[in-house]
């Protein structure tokens, strides 16, 4: 086996191994479901309520992708805006920290106010916690542009926005592609603290009423449908990201 078919496949064994030690662990150490649920009695809830889990999934898929969709808008034009000046850069990056900074829990209780029960909060929660990310990408992506190359253009004739959208955006890409793959992430946490706060559907209502009646196991269940939908399409952009951006990954392909 190659040193590449080793490295594609050691993610899964590092994985098989782990929920061999977690079930191993629960069996000898005979803990109670109610505490610390085994491998196999989360997976015999998966197959028990595969229907309500599955319907919960799909409801906190699309909420989680409309407000991912929100911050890939916002968090490009503003990272547009504060990585082509400066001065605009000086001014409103640390306030995104600031405010990147402010618990999203705390966030919740205000959105419920305003928007009540339902997907709203779970929309604007997946948006808040997932657009800083991709802001701050762009924006350095732009703001890192060569200033050795920015003149050279600028000698050629190029305007400074010229620069920015014909060499400074390819060039942000990289950076842009990996924004992606930490924002979905955070929009699945956004979206699941919304609906455990503020919710009557999805993974997270589902996994707060399990928990609330001590079917631990099906709450796990909850938390091993979030992880494999979250993994899905982190490997999703990846692969888009390869495709799209090989001549940023040029120096790797040896390795």
């Amino acid at each position: 086996m190659s040193s590449k078919q080793i490295e594609r496949w050691s993610p899964l064994v590092l994985l098989l191994a782990l929920v061999a030690l977690w079930q191993a662990a629960c069996m000898l150490l005979a803990i109670p479901e109610f505490i610390f649920p085994s491998p196999s009695k989360i997976t015999e809830a998966l197959l028990e309520f595969s229907g309500p889990i599955a319907e919960a999934a799909w409801k906190t898929f699309w909420v989680t992708m409309v407000g991912f969709g929100i911050s890939i808008v916002v968090g490009v034009l503003l990272g547009f805006l504060v990585g082509s000046s400066r001065l605009a850069y000086a001014a409103v990056y640390p306030l995104l920290v600031a405010f990147n900074a402010v618990p999203k829990a705390a966030i919740v209780p205000i959105l419920i106010v305003w928007f009540g029960i339902g997907i709203g909060p779970g929309i604007l929660t997946a948006f808040l916690i997932s657009f800083f990310p991709i802001t701050v990408n762009m924006a350095t992506g732009l703001a890192t542009l060569e200033p050795e190359l920015e003149d050279v253009l600028r000698v050629l004739g190029a305007k400074r926005l010229d620069v920015l959208i014909k060499v400074g955006l390819p060039r942000s890409m990289p950076y842009f592609y990996g924004s992606l793959k930490v924002a979905i992430t955070l929009a699945f946490v956004g979206t699941v603290l919304a609906e455990m706060t503020a919710g009557d559907s999805g993974i997270g209502y589902l996994m707060q009423s399990a928990g609330s009646q001590q079917r631990l196991a099906l709450a796990f269940a909850g938390l091993v449908v979030i992880g494999a939908m979250a993994m899905l399409m982190y490997e999703l952009f990846s692969a888009i990201e390869k495709h799209t951006t090989a001549w940023a990954h040029r120096g790797s392909q040896g390795h």
